[in-house]
């Protein structure tokens, strides 16, 4: 991603040092907007079953590696309505039998289209579980009525049902990513727009909220019980975490900063306790506190997606999975993190088997 006139003239130069004959592709980066994905079917261009779901990081962060939420918990309806219009369009246009998955951009009540595949996506089988219809056999009917024009009883009903709930559920499911970044030496564990993960859990709630610590903490995540550090670039992404550093401090976290963090916080009234970064040799700072154990979760919010350089930030990402510190790297996590854990504590996770939400 090039920020600047700088970095793009960097990239088009190694483009061009990779081959001169081979065209370089460039797309728009836009930033501050909402990722939604539809999982769909449809027979002969007309839609039979739809799923929406939301991506809680902002886009930017590739879909493999985002934490997703099925139904949509925080869309308009304005949205919802214009993302199943650009669906029905598009499926008629290109006469669609069988599954596709469409991903869009929502910014500023405007809805755009990154991309339609058709095929079935990675998130078939999400969609199927936490709607509880089975998108793949819906999607194999239509494609077999299509081309062999023959479908089962059962086929009939499956693709002319108009029952279909997939927005009005009474549980929320949401995915999150499965890293393997302690088994790869030296790889900066930052979201961006190359995919990363290896895996992935979903996990049923009775709101984003318990969903959403559920399938953390089957990823991995541990909860934190007593300290938290904030390391963050740029003035507006130090803004945006006020919420969630104030929270956790109301939790009763002991709150830690680097330099130009806890100045930030300190003057925003969170009393948080200055750590000095890993490159300079003052006291105290942050390998300290990491390898001291004084805090069991780091907000680490990079100013941009660059993986080039080794920056202060790569360092105290690198260290906190050397030393299986649990990491946040994305602003929209860290808040949605901090209110879950405001509302939930471990005990009050309900365990109920996935027909329990039916």
């Amino acid at each position: 991603v090039a920020y600047d006139r700088v970095a793009l003239e960097q990239f088009l130069g190694k483009a061009v040092k990779i081959s001169k004959d081979a065209p370089v592709v460039v797309s728009k980066f836009e930033t501050g907007a909402k990722e939604v994905e539809i999982d769909a079917v449809a027979l002969n261009g007309k839609l039979v079953i739809y799923a929406i779901a939301e991506h809680i990081e902002n886009a930017g962060v590739h879909s493999g590696d985002a934490t997703i939420v099925l139904p949509p918990q925080k869309l308009y309806m304005e949205t919802i309505r214009r993302i199943k219009v650009i669906t029905k369009q598009i499926a008629k246009e290109l006469n669609i039998s069988g599954p596709f998955n469409i991903q869009f951009l929502a910014k500023s009540n405007r809805v755009m289209v990154i991309e339609c595949n058709l095929r079935c996506s990675r998130s078939f089988p999400f969609s199927s579980k936490v709607t509880g219809y089975n998108f793949i056999e819906i999607a194999t009917e239509a494609m077999m009525a299509k081309t062999v024009g023959k479908t089962s009883t059962r086929g009939k009903k499956l693709l002319t049902n108009r029952e279909y709930r997939t927005l009005d559920l009474d549980h929320v499911g949401v995915k999150a990513p499965q890293f393997s970044f302690p088994r790869l030496k030296g790889a900066d564990p930052v979201l961006g727009v190359e995919m990363a993960s290896t895996g992935e859990v979903a996990c049923f709630g009775e709101d984003l909220y318990e969903a959403l610590l559920k399938s953390m903490i089957s990823v991995g995540f541990a909860l934190p019980k007593k300290g938290v550090l904030f390391s963050v670039g740029g003035m507006e992404a130090k803004l945006d975490i006020l919420s969630a550093a104030g929270k956790f401090e109301k939790m009763g976290f002991k709150i830690f900063g680097t330099e130009g963090t806890a100045d930030f916080l300190n003057k925003n009234g969170i009393l948080a306790k200055k750590l000095h970064k890993i490159s300079t040799e003052k006291s105290p700072n942050l390998l300290e506190g990491m390898t001291g154990g004084d805090f069991d979760l780091i907000v680490n919010i990079p100013r941009n997606y660059s993986r080039s350089a080794v920056t202060d930030g790569y360092l105290i990402r690198r260290k906190s999975v050397d030393l299986n510190i649990p990491l946040i790297t994305n602003v929209q996590i860290a808040k949605i993190i901090a209110e879950a854990l405001h509302r939930y504590g471990l005990e009050d996770l309900k365990v109920i088997d996935r027909d329990g939400y039916f």
